[in-house]
């Protein structure tokens, strides 16, 4: 089957990308407003795009009413955030927290975690989370009115200390049990993995791998 995006509607486009760009990784980003207000809430338009500045990009859209999210506006306000990833441990809690909550209610309260205070920013980062990276704001993306790409380098983490070797800051796969985006309400876990070695064209013509 072929597919010509200019002739799909937008929510075939969309069923069609997010069911086949899987898994995705999960941004549980907490801001803090004006107003002092935590916000927390879930994105899988996310990913890291760089080392050299430690740079990240969130996607993420207006509310069908055409009003902006707490997360949007709060990062446009501050300048600051923090990204909490998602691991098996915390999957249920980071459900909650994509609740439509109205504004001013705490979706933190009712999933039953707790902020601890971040290093670098002032929004605080989940503290059952097993690994938190603090953002400053860089640059926004307005492409359509109700869709923006955020564009933040990372100036802090934090990683729960079973999760890293600290030697090799490599991470300790039998500790680190993320959870994936897929589609619908389907999630993924991430327990089989399997490794390939990359090769250069040196080594590959010395034992080429089909």
């Amino acid at each position: 089957m072929e597919f010509d995006f200019a002739n799909l509607a937008a929510k075939d486009r969309y069923k069609l990308l997010v069911g086949f760009i899987i898994p995705r990784p999960i941004a549980f980003v907490t801001t803090v407003g004006l107003d002092g207000m935590a916000n927390a809430a879930p994105f899988s338009f996310f990913n890291v795009f760089g080392e050299d500045p430690a740079t990240v990009v969130l996607g993420i859209q207006m509310r069908p009413d055409g009003t902006m999210k707490d997360t949007t506006r709060n990062i446009l306000d501050t300048g600051e955030y923090v990204i909490n990833m998602v691991d098996e441990a915390i999957a249920e809690q980071m459900n909650v927290c994509a609740v439509d909550f109205p504004s001013g209610h705490s979706e933190l309260d009712e999933a039953g975690l707790t902020l601890e205070p971040s290093r670098a920013v002032k929004p605080g980062r989940i503290a059952q989370s097993p690994v938190s990276f603090e953002c400053r704001h860089m640059h926004s993306i307005t492409f359509r009115p109700d869709r923006s790409l955020i564009i933040g380098e990372v100036v802090w983490m934090r990683a729960r200390d079973d999760v890293i070797d600290p030697q090799t800051f490599r991470l300790r796969p039998e500790a680190y049990h993320p959870v994936g985006r897929l589609y619908g309400n389907m999630y993924a876990r991430q327990s089989e993995r399997f490794e390939m070695v990359r090769q250069t064209f040196a080594e590959w013509k010395k034992a080429p791998v089909a």
